[in-house]
């Protein structure tokens, strides 16, 4: 019978210790994992990262993100599985911190994990902005027609993924 909770003294705290490492996303349940090679991880790291800069589009790092790990050909439950395994290293500095942060296990889905982001790095003021831009269009004066739908389809692009029906309601 022994004590559920050991004394701990200063000396087995200043030793380094690996509990209470747990990943954010708990990745779904599966017999044929694929594993992940360092070339492809390198390859996300390269060729899309996150790093949370005002410049940044979170949604069309969304869209390369995919663009990249789809490339991969992988079946219905890999391609889940391997999203959510890579996701992590397509985002650096504070979008990574923000991603430890959340509560161990937390995400399970891609589905949850790119509403989460969203959420956090499309923010409220930047989607009232965006919706004003899409309700307001105008053509600008000496621009022809094919540019100004040029120019709207670029605005409809950086809607978040959610469904612009939903999203324009008033």
């Amino acid at each position: 019978m022994g004590d559920e909770n050991p004394i701990r003294t200063l000396r087995d705290y200043s030793k380094p210790s690996h509990e209470g490492y747990r990943n954010t996303i708990k990745l779904p349940v599966g017999n044929n994992m694929v594993p992940l090679r360092s070339d492809t991880i390198r390859l996300v790291q390269n060729g899309c990262s996150f790093n949370e800069l005002r410049s940044e589009d979170p949604n069309q790092h969304l869209k390369d993100f995919l663009k990249l790990v789809d490339s991969l050909d992988l079946d219905g439950e890999n391609r889940e599985r391997t999203r959510l395994r890579l996701f992590q290293f397509s985002i650096r500095d504070q979008a990574s911190n923000w991603l430890k942060c959340l509560p161990a296990g937390s995400i399970t889905t891609w589905e949850d994990l790119t509403t989460r982001f969203l959420a956090q790095f499309f923010p409220p003021g930047r989607t009232a902005k965006l919706r004003n831009d899409i309700l307001m269009f105008q053509q600008h004066h000496g621009e022809s027609l094919s540019e100004a739908w040029t120019r709207f389809k670029d605005l409809l692009q950086k809607v978040p993924h959610h469904g612009i029906e939903l999203w324009l309601q008033v």
